[in-house]
């Protein structure tokens, strides 16, 4: 993989080498995808956690955490986003403790680097083990295309409806702008933090100096107004090629904004949407029972309205941003550039008309 102008990844062919045989064409999700999969039988839930703790980490309702969990306790191994050790750089990883799932928990809103993550999935599966493998849309069809179509009886796969991913050199300049301006020693940056409540989520950056802890809304973060403004996204997503209902996975997963419009029986401190996408995801859900609250609710009833599960984002013009980052030496001018691209804040930052969003989302 080859790191372009802009900070996405993007396959490179060694040509000294290469064989000319094929099978990067035949394996490309964006090659052999279909606009629409048939419609098959399908099942909608509202979910949350009952551990309290867990759900508060959690960017909704926390029913990732449940889910992964299930393929532990049958002696599977996780795959996920999070940070790798001792950085904010974002990468799949592989869990197999239930205690080290907390990596997984609260969004990413960047691009994540998958590096072996495939092989190592196909592996695993190969030896008999159950791997749950979670990620965007087109990384879940990226993996089903690599294991060549075929179905696995212990391989459990998570997607999520995705907004758009933004640029890790992106998500790095601007933690470098921060570092500059708080000073200390950045400890965990959460993109959808409860600090403020669930209904108005916040940029969050935690320090070693308690002191310099910091906040900021969806109205007023600049990674967060630059992510939803669409100024940051990888090209591929302002023509994605995933948007849909009917998908690979075996479980999609969004949040619930409001959760009123649904149930009374639920609270507003995170709620997460199921659909059930096939007959493992339905057996898994129904065995998770005494981990999370569910209600049921039609698929119709539950991705009524929900754009971003069927339209791409539009590009923004002013998305010339990228250019000026980039022969910019100061990070430090990050948020004032962003702002100089933005004439107002968007419609859409309203707490309660949030896009569901991730670049990873996990829920």
């Amino acid at each position: 993989m080859t790191e372009d102008e802009e900070g996405f990844l993007y396959p490179s062919v060694d040509k000294d080498v290469c064989i000319e045989c094929g099978l990067c064409e035949k394996t490309c999700p964006i090659l052999n995808t279909k606009e629409e999969d048939l419609p098959h039988e399908q099942q909608g839930f509202l979910v949350q956690h009952k551990d309290e703790r867990i759900r508060k980490e959690s960017t909704s309702g926390g029913a990732f955490t449940a889910i992964a969990t299930w393929v532990i306790r049958q002696g599977g191994v996780v795959f996920g986003a999070g940070y790798r050790e001792g950085t904010f750089i974002v990468e799949h990883q592989a869990v197999e403790r239930e205690e080290d799932l907390r990596i997984f928990r609260n969004s990413k809103y960047v691009q994540s680097r998958l590096g072996d993550t495939f092989r190592l999935v196909q592996n695993y599966l190969k030896a008999g083990r159950w791997v749950c493998f979670s990620g965007t849309p087109c990384q879940v069809e990226g993996l089903r295309q690599y294991l060549h179509g075929r179905e696995y009886e212990k391989l459990v796969c998570v997607d999520l409806v995705c907004h758009g991913i933004p640029s890790p050199r992106i998500l790095t300049r601007y933690i470098e702008a921060q570092q500059q301006m708080i000073g200390g020693k950045f400890t965990n940056i959460l993109f959808r933090d409860k600090y403020f409540g669930y209904h108005y989520s916040s940029f969050s950056i935690y320090n070693k100096d308690k002191e310099k802890d910091y906040h900021k809304g969806i109205d007023s973060n600049a990674y967060l107004r630059a992510f939803f403004n669409n100024l940051s996204d990888r090209p591929s997503c302002y023509e994605c090629r995933f948007k849909k209902r009917y998908r690979h996975s075996d479980l999609t997963l969004w949040d619930c904004f409001p959760i009123e419009k649904f149930t009374k029986k639920l609270d507003g401190k995170g709620t997460t949407r199921v659909l059930v996408q096939s007959g493992k995801g339905a057996r898994i859900m129904n065995e998770l029972k005494d981990e999370l609250r569910q209600i049921a609710v039609t698929p119709d009833k539950l991705t009524e309205n929900v754009r971003e599960m069927f339209k791409s984002v539009p590009m923004n013009p002013k998305r010339g941003f990228f250019s000026r980052l980039q022969h910019n030496g100061t990070s430090r001018l990050f948020p004032k550039m962003v702002s100089s691209h933005l004439e107002s804040t968007p419609q859409c930052l309203c707490p309660l008309d949030l896009p569901s969003a991730w670049h990873l989302y996990v829920c």
